[in-house]
């Protein structure tokens, strides 16, 4: 699962809404996120890891089922676990969701505090920075066939003229599709092609 680097600005943005720490899964699919970035209290996260509540989470449930913005305590998702239970005890009190993007490549997002409701002006800003890191780190849906055996043959150790044969074309024709492919997945070397293919479960 890749991490989200260069976002600091936004993250920072975060953390003032969200005194007690937030989460974002950006672009799940496959039932994986592309990018993940959280910062919820350390106990917490690794009762929930062992417990495997992502798999039993009401909030989960309620990205998948729908988009928009939702208090923990208006989720009418059931929570047979008492999973927003068991977060009190570790002081998240109090929370929203937020759900951006198509269900085949959603974005989901919660935050706690301790103390109080998030005011509807903290909610729509928590959503307005969320959206915007859904739309920054918007993958591609797809590459061409040629573009995607291109990248698995380097990523298979050929080189450039026995990749080339392999394909049954020129080094010339196999340059200009691996820099189509840099471009579509916006990367500024072939290593860093192959590694955000892969991410993006395209390779």
């Amino acid at each position: 699962m890749a991490q989200v680097f260069g976002i600091e600005t936004h993250l920072e943005r975060l953390d003032q809404i969200a005194p007690n720490g937030f989460f974002f899964g950006l672009h799940i699919r496959h039932t994986l996120p592309l990018f993940t970035h959280q910062t919820y209290p350390s106990l917490w996260v690794n009762h929930y890891i062992r417990e495997a509540y992502a798999l039993r989470d009401p909030i989960i449930a309620w990205g998948l089922d729908r988009v928009g913005t939702c208090r923990w305590s208006e989720i009418d998702i059931p929570d047979p676990f008492n999973i927003l239970g068991q977060a009190q005890e570790f002081g998240m009190n109090f929370g929203i969701a937020v759900s951006f993007g198509p269900l085949h490549s959603r974005t989901i997002a919660t935050a706690s505090r301790p103390d109080r409701e998030f005011m509807e002006t903290e909610i729509a800003s928590f959503a307005d920075v969320i959206d915007a890191l859904h739309t920054i780190y918007q993958p591609p849906e797809s590459l061409t066939d040629a573009q995607t055996e291109a990248l698995r043959r380097i990523a298979e150790g050929d080189r450039y003229a026995a990749a080339a044969a392999k394909l049954g074309i020129s080094q010339s024709a196999f340059k200009a599709r691996l820099t189509v492919a840099r471009s579509s997945l916006q990367a500024r070397t072939t290593v860093e092609a192959i590694q955000k293919a892969r991410d993006y479960r395209l390779l």
